[in-house]
């Protein structure tokens, strides 16, 4: 299976069809057609536009290409003024230096073919003009020079450029990511967008951008002084215009080569192949870190590999990234025939010329050098040409990705934001806020199956609220819903009798602290990883001190390298050069980083190592940045398992705490353990299947003797 080829299955339909798997679809409200092609495990779709459709591919995608590149031709306009306001005298500079660049080949094929002006005067008057002769060659030396030192002004005037560019929409992609909400940030197509406006460590899009749009005008401009220069120089010698065409007639079949994929325009790719995916994911276990400790502690290395061979050999050619295989797939698709006819073209220029060295024996000596010198300016021009086709297409995918920049900062947010101010009162928030569910069902985006089923309860203002049930149940749900990093699929969610969809999100956020169950450690110092619990209170180091000990972390915290400003996950890893750890170096020493590490400034700091129970502490410690009785502006505090990962002593002392520092406000815990919490409740839900199935106090539970008395007494009864 190696040696094959993957080959192509092109389909074509009008009509949706949910009975296979790899029929093309197209909505039946619109009338574009979708082509089907299969590329090795990949399925490409790609739709056809009714008004186009009777063109060759080739041309269809490239004007799609300059239609796409007129479209956004706006935001390059942007862009440019955004860059000049603060880099505009850099921006000049660049724009005068690539014009005169441009001039160059002109100017340097004018000289070659004065040059050829004085041998033929030599040949056929036998003798030379040496002052125009040195004037000639003086000028063309000083023409290579201009361009090697235009080359070099260019180059330090663009890293100045790029650097400035980098910087100014650093700000503009930092705050279009922040500000999406969770539904819209894992959305794929956002996704895909996000990626690719994110700038490269060299480079940035707007550069990109700025960059192409120049060498597109000076390729314009050289190809323009280039064709008015080459037909001066060919039309002073016999056939020059012919012998070019010959030269040059190999590039018009090349140019003919067929595509099918608009770059920038509307398709998608899948792959439906089992052995496929079950390949990548194996490629994934042994390159993600998160998969090392199992891979290692389960002996799974052998099993694998083998595993992953039998995979390759049975996928064979089939199976790669989509670009590799369209690229194969795509130079398959050339005609043979036209492949054939290139190399017997590039000989037609020789025989011309044989045929008029014959008729004109004499010429010979100076058709020698008109040849040569009619093949390198055409070539050259060509050359050119294809550069500014090239140019094009590259300007066209760049455009589109500016497009996509400056469009991030206006990806509508799933999460529709309401417009009451919240609270009413904002002196009265802290004495605790009521909270209602009314018949309220939701499910995540892509899953069939229901996270919370018709869910009804009230909590009023000030009580102290335990949802209890197994993993899986919906717990967690309902505390995201609350914060509104979701909306409900059906049913409302009040808070202070008011639904929180037509709350300002900021407002109603405010107004609470919450702590996930699948909390993260952001990769900042500890200080800041604390801080970020109250933005609005984040330089306040007594504050952030005081949360760290409320949340059981201050000992903890002492004992690391640089304490509050230690970073577990370093976000700037070290770097090390390529040499293997086992070799040798040059003069046989064997390579030894270690020597290198105790001279660093932190060494072995790229990542600290903490138990689950530690980094919980942590996070307990940021959300106590907003839950102590003296802030005023919280009166929600939602605890997602915030014990899940503490002994049985931390967890008391936590849950003690937490029962004090909350003073009258409204409090929520989502967990799985009974007792601690549940006979301090005011109201306790028993959720099974994403639906509550009890709610009371403890007491009232016990005496129903349902399903919550029953497991009360399962986790109790290893107590006694």
């Amino acid at each position: 299976m190696n040696g094959h080829r993957p080959q192509p299955q092109p389909q074509t339909q009008t009509q949706r069809s949910s009975s296979s798997r790899t029929s093309s679809r197209s909505s039946q409200s619109d009338a574009t057609r979708i082509k089907h092609y299969r590329i090795g495990v990949w399925e490409l779709y790609v739709p056809e536009e009714p008004y186009v459709s009777y063109l060759p591919s080739a041309w269809r995608v490239r004007l799609e290409e300059y239609a796409t590149i007129v479209h956004d031709l706006p935001y390059l306009w942007r862009t440019i003024r955004d860059i000049s306001r603060d880099g505009w005298h850099l921006l000049l500079t660049y724009a005068l230096v690539v014009f005169l660049f441009s001039l160059a080949p002109a100017l340097t094929l004018w000289y070659s073919g004065q040059m050829l002006n004085i041998v033929q005067d030599a040949v056929d008057h036998r003798k030379v003009d040496k002052q125009l002769l040195f004037r000639i060659a003086g000028g063309r030396v000083l023409c290579t020079v201009a361009q090697r030192l235009l080359i070099h002004v260019k180059t330090r005037i663009s890293t100045q450029l790029n650097g400035h560019i980098k910087r100014y929409y650093s700000i503009h992609i930092f705050h279009s990511m922040a500000r999406l909400d969770v539904p819209t940030y894992e959305d794929p197509v956002i996704a895909r967008q996000l990626d690719a406006i994110v700038p490269s460590d060299r480079t940035s899009i707007a550069w990109s951008s700025i960059s192409t749009l120049f060498e597109i005008a000076s390729t314009a401009l050289r190809v323009f002084s280039q064709f008015v220069v080459l037909v001066g120089v060919l039309s002073e010698h016999r056939d020059g215009f012919v012998l070019a065409l010959l030269s040059q007639c190999h590039h018009l079949v090349a140019w003919s080569e067929h595509t099918i994929l608009p770059m920038n325009g509307v398709w998608a790719a899948t792959t439906r192949s089992r052995k496929f995916l079950k390949m990548e994911g194996l490629k994934r276990i042994i390159s993600d870190p998160r998969h090392r400790q199992e891979l290692v502690a389960g002996s799974m290395d052998k099993y694998l590999t083998e595993q992953y061979r039998e995979l390759v050999g049975k996928l064979g050619d089939k199976a790669g990234d989509f670009w590799s295989i369209y690229s194969t797939w795509s130079a398959s698709r050339l005609s043979s025939l036209r492949d054939s006819l290139q190399e017997p073209l590039t000989e037609l220029p020789q025989i011309v010329f044989t045929l008029r060295a014959v008729q004109y024996p004499a010429s010979i000596p100076i058709s020698l050098v008109s040849l040569n010198l009619i093949q390198q300016s055409s070539q050259t021009f060509v050359s050119t040409i294809s550069q500014f086709s090239s140019q094009a297409q590259s300007l066209s995918e760049q455009m589109a990705n500016l497009r996509k920049l400056y469009e991030a900062a206006n990806i509508p947010n799933k999460i529709p934001d309401g417009r009451m101010p919240f609270p009413e009162n904002s002196q009265t928030v802290h004495a605790g806020v009521s909270l209602e569910f009314r018949r309220v069902s939701f499910r995540y985006a892509g899953s069939r199956e229901y996270a919370l089923r018709d869910v009804s309860f009230r909590i009023e203002p000030g009580q102290l609220c335990v949802i209890v049930g197994a993993n899986g149940s919906g717990k967690s749900t309902i505390l995201k819903l609350v914060a509104r990093l979701y909306d409900v699929t059906e049913g409302e969610i009040l808070v202070d009798n008011k639904n929180i969809q037509l709350l300002k999100l900021e407002d109603l956020r405010r107004a609470m602290a919450i702590l996930f169950q699948d909390y993260t450690h952001f990769p900042l110092s500890v200080r800041d990883n604390i801080a970020l619990g109250d933005p609005e209170n984040a330089h306040d180091d007594e504050r952030i001190r005081s949360a760290a000990r409320l949340g059981g972390a201050e000992e903890l915290i002492s004992r690391l390298p640089e304490g509050f400003d230690t970073y577990l996950e370093r976000p700037v890893r070290d770097l090390y050069s390529g040499v293997p750890k086992a070799s040798k170096t040059l003069f046989g020493k064997p390579v030894n980083f270690d020597i290198l590490r105790a001279h660093m400034a932190a060494p072995d700091a790229t990542k600290i190592g903490l138990s689950g129970g530690q980094l919980q502490r942590l996070a307990v410690a940021r959300t106590f940045m907003r839950s102590s009785p003296y802030e005023v502006k919280v009166g929600l505090l939602l605890f997602d398992e915030p014990s899940a990962s503490l002994d049985p002593t931390a967890e008391h002392d936590l849950f003690a705490r937490l029962r004090e520092l909350r003073g009258s406000k409204t409090m929520v815990f989502s967990t799985h353990r009974f007792g601690n919490l549940t006979r301090h409740a005011d109201v306790i839900l028993y959720m099974n299947d994403s639906r509550i199935l009890e709610a009371g106090t403890h007491d009232e539970l016990l005496k129903r003797e349902g399903d919550y008395a029953r497991l009360w007494k399962m986790q109790a009864q290893a107590f006694l």
